[in-house]
């Protein structure tokens, strides 16, 4: 008699908890989807130590007060965990340790984890170590951050009339996302959830070089603050914008020649803004205000004002515009937007309609004001004028990333995705690069 059909292994059933990290080279977003609705935790990613040599590790940098000569070590450098020691201890402390917030046992947990596209190998296999061997996940999800926000609905993002429902869970047929975040800034085509990796461009420029360049010129111009990066970078984020026409807002900030101040200078152009530092007596936190020449006049120094005032003028947009000329500073880099044109000549024509309609920007430097207007400006010069471009930003670009891994996480195929703990002691690695390889749209 022949023998019967071998019945298929039943499917490992799902974790108790499902952990989520978007885990970035300047913050960590983290959280739990037992409750999906609640906005996940955003930890600085890194440890900090003060003048008095206090260390402060992940969450605990909310509290310091003094942030002058602040020391800082971050565990991501260029987009991958280069030091895991650091990044142990921040993880200890978010999930693990005793009053964590997200504390939780690893061994009935899943770990969805975001990396960036076209990560080196030897650095994938190294964090899949970590996470089976010495966390002990009950299984794992390693995805490229950008395809996470396929999952989000791009009627919605793109406030477009639904002449049909979408599939609830389902990712974008369709979309490029650029993801401008600390380390550097990446264009990525997604095609039904996946990541097309030849068509992936990258840009290395990001909100730590910006803040570099923007302390080199306060450090020529006004005050040394060169070891202030952390102040520096509450002064871009509160002042930088990016200009729709960069020639004339330098020709607005130009002081004139032979000592004859142009009047538009004197008067701040409607461009220089005041930032206040602060003392670290009276004021913690530095204030960006309208700019008053009297604050700067003569008699105001001699009385011996308690105020030491910035005086920002073409600081506030040359710092962002790096992103669109990166030649600017001296880089051998094409911009945001030739870099764009450059994703899109390695796909086929027909993709480039669907792809130019639905840009999707993320990340924290395109919190800047003007950011969105400039690219969808620039992006439009460079392409046939029968297509179409629209530029999206979602309604919290930092969070945006982790949002559309919470939704993968409830796909129904989520189960034919992840890597079990069981199945990688016995399979090892190569299972690992072999399933996660699949993309989030298989199924």
């Amino acid at each position: 008699m022949a023998p019967g059909r071998k019945a298929k292994p039943p499917q490992p059933s799902r974790p108790a908890n499902t952990l989520i990290l978007d885990n970035g080279a300047a913050t960590l977003k983290a959280g739990l989807l037992s409750n999906p609705t609640t906005p996940p935790l955003v930890i600085p990613n890194l440890v900090a130590r003060d003048r008095l040599r206090k260390t402060y590790v992940g969450s605990e940098a909310s509290a310091i007060r003094d942030t002058s000569d602040l020391a800082l070590r971050r565990p991501v450098e260029r987009g991958s965990i280069v030091n895991w020691e650091v990044q142990r201890e921040i993880w200890d402390r978010t999930f693990l340790d005793t009053g964590a917030p997200l504390r939780c046992d690893p061994s009935e947990t899943r770990l969805v984890l975001t990396e960036q596209p076209n990560n080196l190998p030897a650095l994938q296999a190294n964090c899949d170590q970590i996470v089976f061997e010495e966390y002990g996940f009950a299984s794992y999800y390693r995805g490229v951050g950008s395809t996470f926000n396929a999952y989000h609905d791009v009627q919605t993002l793109f406030r477009t009339p639904k002449d049909h429902p979408t599939v609830a869970n389902a990712p974008a047929e369709v979309m490029l996302v650029v993801d401008s975040g600390y380390s550097h800034t990446t264009v990525t085509p997604v095609l039904a959830g996946r990541a097309v990796h030849s068509a992936v461009r990258r840009l290395d420029v990001g909100g730590k070089l910006m803040t570099n360049y923007l302390a080199r010129l306060l450090s020529l111009r006004h005050f040394d603050m060169r070891s202030e990066t952390f102040l520096v970078n509450e002064i871009k984020e509160a002042a930088c914008y990016v200009s729709p026409d960069f020639r004339r807002d330098v020709e607005r900030c130009w002081k004139g020649t032979r000592g004859e101040k142009w009047a538009e200078y004197l008067t701040g152009g409607g461009i220089a803004k005041d930032y206040i530092l602060p003392d670290f007596h009276t004021r913690w936190k530095g204030q960006l205000v309208d700019y008053d020449p009297a604050r700067h006049s003569k008699s105001k120094k001699i009385a011996g004002s308690d105020e030491d005032a910035l005086t920002l003028r073409n600081e506030r947009f040359c710092i962002p515009e790096i992103a669109f000329n990166p030649s600017d500073m001296g880089m051998r880099q094409p911009g945001l937007p030739d870099l764009i044109h450059q994703s899109l000549q390695t796909l086929p024509v027909g993709l480039w309609p669907g792809l130019l309609a639905n840009i999707l920007v993320v990340g924290g430097n395109v919190l800047f004001d003007g950011f969105i207007q400039r690219l969808q400006k620039e992006v439009v010069q460079r392409f046939p004028d029968d297509c179409v471009v629209r530029v999206a930003r979602p309604a919290d670009p930092i969070t945006s990333t982790w949002q559309g891994a919470a939704i993968l996480a409830n796909h129904p195929h989520i189960e034919k995705l992840v890597v079990t703990k069981k199945e990688y002691e016995e399979l090892g690695a190569s299972l690992v690069a072999r399933k996660f390889a699949q993309g989030l749209g298989a199924g």
